[in-house]
Parts: C-alpha cells; structure tokens; sequence
C-alpha cells in the first residue's frame, strides 16, 4: 500500500473514533441532565407531598383563605398534568406563587405560628425549598455544560447530524421577584 492511502485510511479512523467519542459525550451529558431534572422533580414532589399536609393544618383557621387552599390544589394537579421539564417548572411556579400568599397569611395569624404541628411543616417545607433551589442550581449548570457541548466547534456538527439540539435552562417564572400581596380586609 502507498502512504497517501494508509494516511487517508489513519484520518478516517481517527474521524471514526472521534464521532463516537462525541457521540458518547453528548449521550453522557444529555442524561446527566435528564438525571439532574429528575432531582429537582423529587423535591418538587417532596414538597407537593408536605404542602397539603400544612394545608390542612391551617384550614380550620383560615376559613376566609379558601381561595388560596384552591390555588394551591389546582397549581398542584397543573404540574401533575404537565409533560415537559418546562411545563413542570411553569407549574411549579404557580405552586410556589400560591404558598408564598400562603405564608404572608400565615404571618398574620400568631396562632398558626405557635402550633407546633404548624411550625414542623413549615421547617421541613424551609428545607425543601433550599434542595429544590440547590437542585435547580445544578441543573442549570448541567444544562451549560451540555449546550456547550452542542455549540462548539467541531462537535456542533456532530450534534446537528446526530440531532442533539441546544436544551432549555430552567428559568423563574415572570413575576417570581415580586412578592405576594394579600389583602386580608
């Protein structure tokens, strides 16, 4: 054999092997995302499971606060409903937005805030809120890490033809930065 023939075959394999080492990368950090998502599901849904829980404590109370006590059961089956990471990140945030009115009602009422029952939930639920922000965290660091795979140069043409595109960061939704007003006349 002449040698522009072994150095075509030589770059060829040398393309062969990085194409599944791309391949393989880009699989790699498209399910670590994947695993990372599932994390913060799981303290959503540690924290859908204790809402309804503090819920019920205060009920009695909060007669006149039933509009809240709805919000939070139909933001709940929302997110049960949704099918994409970004439908379930909306949802959540609608949760999120009615427990908060929740809590600023809370405030108001010393009664709730000496019973114990109460004051346990709303530690665990303090908890729950710092792994789902500590879990959203590392998803959007996942989720750099992949689209900078995607984006990069040569491995940007490996993604389009394998059909790996760019991935959606998880983002607040609008109106997360403004706190709740409850009017309690």
């Amino acid at each position: 054999m002449n040698k522009s023939v072994l150095a075509i075959i030589g770059v060829l394999v040398l393309l062969v092997i990085w194409g599944f080492s791309g391949y393989n990368g880009l699989i790699s950090l498209n399910e670590a995302a994947d695993a990372q998502w599932a994390k913060v599901e799981t303290q959503y849904q540690r924290r859908f499971d204790l809402i309804p829980n503090l819920v019920n404590s205060v009920k009695g109370i909060l007669t006149q606060e039933q509009k809240i006590f709805g919000d939070i059961a139909e933001a709940r089956t929302r997110y049960a409903g949704a099918t994409s990471a970004n439908d379930k990140a909306l949802a959540a945030s609608q949760v999120e937005n009615a427990f908060a009115r929740l809590l600023v009602v809370m405030e108001n009422y010393p009664q709730l805030q000496s019973s114990s029952n109460v004051r346990d939930l709303m530690t665990q639920l303090e908890g729950t809120e710092n792994r789902i922000s500590v879990e959203r965290i590392r998803f959007n660091d996942m989720i750099r890490d992949y689209n900078i795979s995607v984006k990069r140069f040569p491995k940007n043409i490996l993604a389009g033809l394998l059909g790996f595109g760019e991935r959606s960061y998880f983002e607040s939704a609008s109106g997360a930065e403004t706190s709740p007003t409850v009017n309690l006349e």
